[in-house]
């Protein structure tokens, strides 16, 4: 029991420490993979499996996401996706507009 509860708060610092660092350190796609991370952080899914999509997506001028495509089997993921980033805006030093970026998204049991 005790290691067990060791092992939990060992967990939960690392967690802690990973969730609390300053974006400003992360080189550039490394920061807007964070940004995206948080925006679908949370979510309400009743899943029994994995699910997976490729997100494809461009930032326009006035740097919001513009979703392109969600290539995922799962119709209930891909519309969840396209709600939370669609027209989000991010920061994102050097970004050019029209730039095509796909980010891998796992949402796991």
């Amino acid at each position: 029991m005790r290691k067990s509860s060791l092992f939990f708060a060992i967990a939960l610092f690392i967690v802690g420490t990973l969730s609390a660092t300053p974006t400003e350190d992360l080189e550039p796609t490394k920061k807007l993979s964070y940004q995206i991370l948080k925006m679908l952080e949370t979510n309400s899914f009743d899943i029994k499996d994995d699910m997976v999509a490729d997100v494809r997506f461009t930032i326009n001028k006035e740097g919001e996401i513009v979703v392109l495509s969600v290539d995922t089997e799962v119709e209930v993921l891909e519309n969840f996706v396209k709600a939370r980033l669609n027209y989000q805006k991010v920061e994102l030093e050097n970004a050019r507009e029209g730039q095509l970026y796909t980010v891998p998204i796992r949402i796991t049991v």
